[in-house]
């Protein structure tokens, strides 16, 4: 017998011994293979060793990605694959979650969307999918989450109730829109509130022998949006337990498109803390997750050219960028239907403002104006398209422009873009924008010590603390 193998003492030696083998004939470690399936490589090594069950849903994931011809569920999956009712199926789906600040009361998102049918926006219902279904109004729907929220483990039902289910998805978009436009993040009081509802809802269902699946693919969304929110007060930490968990939920409810989106934030929060060979990592296991999505492949080879301009690779970072561009041309009825906000104008906006902040930190690496100014040419494209109400997005770019500026050798025009807005982006309190901030700053300081415009611009951005 292999010394790596299971000893057969142990209930999921059989599973431990056949995954080893397709992940080995696959050519993964066991890190590779926890990247691309949303867990931490320590998850697939007691896997292997038999020393845990299989997390639901990732046997056929697993069967997917490998090619192991459902061998893996099989294994998983013995007899007629029922669980008596009060035992929960994988405790790990249900962890500590981080508390919740503030009030108790559920506020609504506070912008007006509310979808009547979904799908809407890119978001569909987690128990019909694309088949579509009806939504409650807000005015039946706020009133019974509250009643939830404030009922406690007893007012949870022991199945999913598809009205709730269905207010629950259509809060997403209005929570997602009020993330976008308004530079406060206090909204992620009630989006963590409707979290902690969801996964405790989801685990009375779990123990009453019921399938939690729905419940927890909304709650893989909904931990996206406290994830960024989080982000952006600089509570990083609290940002990557929430990624964490999202994936685990997409994972468990198999949903390709939630784990594609949350791999993107954790490039976003490895990239903010300076570490683009974990951003690089984390954008190929976003493109790995379906490589038939046109909009995830387009992702990332936006978050590698990022991650590839912040290590001063520029031929990579270069390459990246026309892939990206490239494949957003592409791009089709399905990736419009998921992905909305990657077609049009938003497209525009999101895929130039990623560019230029590739190419400005690959030209702040290197030192290349050339590469400067075509970033300062991507970073004002995007600008042209972002809507106004938008505001923390304007913010940014406008802070972009003006490093890209600054990059390119022309102070000058750094100052006059973003003297309009100086103030209000130095107290947004949001960390991608004080992030950008630091850097041109920075580059004004060693390049233009002497220039007056350029201290009294350094001192008007300058936040308290720092």
């Amino acid at each position: 017998m292999d010394a790596e193998d299971p000893p057969p003492g142990r209930p999921w030696a059989g599973f431990g011994r056949e995954l080893r083998v397709w992940r080995r004939r696959a050519g993964l470690t066991q890190g590779q293979l926890g990247l691309r399936v949303g867990y931490h490589y320590s998850v697939i090594s007691k896997l292997e060793s038999g020393l845990r069950e299989p997390p639901m849903g990732l046997p056929a994931r697993l069967d997917t990605l490998l090619g192991s011809g459902g061998a893996l569920v099989a294994l998983a999956e013995p007899g007629d694959g029922r669980r008596p009712a009060g035992a929960p199926s994988d405790p790990t789906l249900f962890p500590v979650l981080p508390a919740v600040e503030g009030a108790e009361a559920l506020a609504a998102p506070g912008v007006p969307v509310w979808p009547t049918r979904l799908p809407y926006a890119g978001f569909a219902c987690p128990q019909h999918g694309a088949a579509g279904c009806a939504v409650a109004g807000p005015h039946d729907v706020l009133p019974a989450l509250a009643r939830l929220i404030h009922g406690g483990p007893a007012a949870l039902p022991d199945r999913p109730v598809p009205d709730l289910v269905h207010g629950l998805t259509a809060l997403l978009p209005g929570y997602t829109r009020a993330a976008v436009e308004q530079v406060s993040t206090e909204v992620v009081t009630s989006i963590e509130r409707i979290l902690h509802l969801l996964v405790a809802w989801a685990e009375t269902v779990d123990r009453a022998g019921r399938s939690p699946l729905p419940l927890l693919r909304l709650a893989a969304q909904y931990a996206q949006l406290a994830a960024r929110l989080r982000m952006q007060r600089g509570q990083s930490v609290v940002g990557m337990a929430w990624v964490a968990h999202g994936l685990r939920w997409a994972g468990a409810g198999d949903d390709a498109v939630a784990r594609a989106t949350l791999f993107s934030d954790f490039c976003t929060l490895t990239r903010l803390d300076r570490d683009p060979a974990s951003s690089l990592a984390y954008a190929r296991a976003l493109g790995a997750v379906d490589r038939q999505r046109g909009w995830m492949s387009t992702l990332s080879h936006l978050y590698q050219a990022r991650a590839y301009g912040l290590g001063g690779d520029a031929a990579e970072c270069r390459r990246q960028v026309l892939l990206a561009r490239r494949r957003l041309d592409r791009l089709d009825d399905r990736d419009a239907a998921e992905a909305p906000w990657l077609t049009g104008d938003a497209g525009v906006v999101r895929a130039e403002s990623s560019i230029g902040g590739a190419l400005r930190d690959l030209a702040a690496h290197t030192g290349d104006r050339a590469e400067a100014r075509r970033a300062v040419h991507a970073t004002a494209r995007s600008l042209a398209h972002l809507p106004a109400r938008m505001r923390p997005s304007y913010l940014l770019l406008t802070v972009r422009l003006a490093d890209a500026h600054a990059c390119a050798g022309e102070p000058d025009a750094a100052v006059a873009v973003l003297a309009p807005v100086a103030e209000e982006a130095a107290g947004s309190g949001r960390t991608t924008i004080r992030h950008e901030l630091r850097g041109l700053r920075a580059r004004l300081a060693r390049g233009w010590p002497d220039l007056p415009e350029a201290r009294e611009l350094a001192e008007r951005t300058r936040v308290a603390g720092e």
